[in-house]
């Protein structure tokens, strides 16, 4: 069985409060792009191993225990056991650690082949249950609609947001940006009231450069200044809106569809207009 995970940008970023527990309360808009990866499951012969997983396209880096596809498998299989042996494979197109929700949007994509291939019967709402167990954007992607998210990021309200009239660049320039770092050198005295983003949103897209914006921007561009220089370059090139995606480090434009895009990139870049 086979699905593609797709990507996810961040419009608006706000960090409301610091909890006790040590993670952030925020406020942001998930929105799906069409920027995907390739998934399969096939049932696999016994081995001695429950699942054996592979994959091509962008490197993976780190001990494939902690790979959130790996993960998301043993999550499932500990409440049902009755899931066999799998062949995994994994095509990696989403640039890793960008700040586009792959590495959850795969998690999810198990989760729900899973659930389809061996009829778990699994409803939605126990599937977002699972997937914040692997991550906090996690359950966004069970749901994959344009999503006002709050709390850690699982708590999702749908949104009639609609950029399909437009198009979407979204350019990584490899850049490695630590999700942990990013969170801990956050200013807490320029945290963001909740609630002021749905109200932005409502604006026309051409107003959003004044009134929304993310939180991690001022460290991560103090830290990575060309990542501030590209999002400039997004704007000279009639950008109704830029901004970086989560916690970086990919930034994205968006454009009247007729827009003509004059902006060279190292090849080594990744770069998509969708």
């Amino acid at each position: 069985m086979l699905s593609f995970p797709n990507a996810k940008i961040n419009i608006g970023l706000n960090i409301t409060v610091k909890r006790p527990d040590g993670y952030h309360d925020l406020e942001t808009l998930f929105y799906p792009i069409p920027v995907k990866d390739a998934l399969e499951i096939i049932e696999a012969e016994a081995s001695g191993t429950d699942i054996i997983f592979s994959s091509s396209g962008n490197e993976i880096s780190g001990n494939e225990e902690d790979n959130l596809c790996v993960k998301a498998y043993r999550l499932l299989k500990k409440d049902f056991p009755e899931i066999p042996a799998v062949k995994m494979h994994l095509h990696k197109n989403i640039p890793i650690g960008a700040g586009l929700g792959g590495g959850s949007s795969d998690a999810a994509a198990v989760l729900q082949l899973l659930n389809k291939k061996f009829n778990l019967n699994i409803s939605v709402e126990a599937l977002q249950h699972y997937a914040l167990a692997l991550g906090s954007d996690c359950p966004f992607f069970i749901l994959n609609k344009a999503s006002i998210a709050t709390g850690r990021g699982e708590i999702l309200k749908e949104t009639s947001i609609d950029l399909s009239p437009y198009k979407i660049m979204i350019v990584h320039p490899g850049i490695h940006v630590s999700t942990a770092k990013a969170f801990s050198d956050l200013d807490e005295s320029g945290f963001s009231l909740a609630g002021k983003l749905g109200v932005a949103l409502r604006e026309d897209i051409s107003q959003w450069k004044n009134t929304i914006k993310n939180d991690f921007e001022k460290t991560v561009f103090a830290q990575y200044p060309e990542l501030k220089e590209l999002r400039d370059k997004m704007y000279e090139n009639s950008a109704l809106y830029s901004a970086m995606s989560g916690s970086g480090s990919s930034i994205y434009g968006i454009f009247l569809k007729d827009t003509v895009i004059n902006i060279k990139f190292p090849a080594h870049w990744f770069c998509q207009t969708v």
